[in-house]
């Protein structure tokens, strides 16, 4: 009798369990589902979505546009495109810059560590080992989290490969010293420096940190240079690529 009254529970629970499956399923967006099947599921967030399920949704929405994955580049673009319907247009390829140029030769170290031989880990330890406090600590966290092995370790600095790297920006979110930026590939020049202090405490501590001499600025015609704190930022949205200021720049900051 136990048995039986067993069975009949277990068949009113199934019974119960599959009714709440319909009626709470929710809606699945097979556009979506499609997209994020070619997505390289990276979940860089370098679409500016939380994750590729955030922009294969945002895609099938319309509310994004295509082209926005730098890991997946021109290839999956094109197949968004198809599944949406639209046209890919073009993509533009993004790689990461090391804003800092701050190799052993060229700046000192105020300590030496012997610990963790993470970033992390040693920018704890007086925001690191490096005399200057803005720069790359050359200890690899980016190196670790790229996923195609496009940035190494040279005399103590991180170098990225060009031709490797996909634009993800996990070195970037990894580096505790924010030195790292995703910027496109066409542009030849870049500020290699964030040292904010005054030029001659600058020059203390590296031989080719940007001194906030501001000629950059004022040489640059486009108006895509600004110094502040001492610091000279380009503005890609205006930059003519020209070069002059890298000319310009006395202590070959710009490079």
């Amino acid at each position: 009798m136990g048995i039986i009254v067993v069975a009949v529970i277990g068949l009113i629970a199934g019974l119960i369990l599959s009714v709440a499956s319909i009626v709470f399923a929710v809606p699945v967006d097979e556009k979506a589902q499609a997209i994020e099947g070619v997505l390289p599921g990276a979940n860089c967030g370098a679409c500016g979505f939380a994750g590729c399920s955030g922009y294969a949704a945002a895609l099938a929405a319309g509310t994004a546009a295509v082209g926005l994955c730098s890991p997946g580049g021109p290839d999956v673009a094109e197949e968004c495109a198809e599944i949406l319907g639209v046209s890919a247009g073009s993509v533009e390829k993004k790689v990461a810059v090391i804003q800092c140029a701050g190799v052993c030769d060229v700046v000192d170290r105020k300590l030496e560590y012997d610990g963790i031989d993470t970033c992390q880990a040693v920018s704890l330890m007086f925001a690191g080992d490096s005399a200057c406090q803005y720069g790359c600590l050359g200890h690899g966290d980016c190196a670790a989290v790229c996923p195609e092995n496009a940035i190494t370790i040279c005399n103590g600095l991180a170098t990225v490969n060009e031709d490797l790297c996909v634009g993800c920006g996990l070195c970037a979110k990894a580096c505790p010293k924010n030195v790292i930026i995703v910027v496109p590939q066409k542009f030849n020049q870049h500020v290699r420096c964030l040292n904010k202090d005054k030029g001659a405490e600058t020059r203390k501590t590296c031989k080719v940190g940007c001194i906030g001499c501001m000629k950059c600025q004022k040489e640059c015609e486009a108006g895509a240079i600004t110094v502040t704190n001492f610091n000279a930022t380009i503005d890609y949205d205006k930059c003519t690529n020209c070069g002059h200021c890298k000319e310009v720049c006395p202590v070959h900051a710009i490079q």
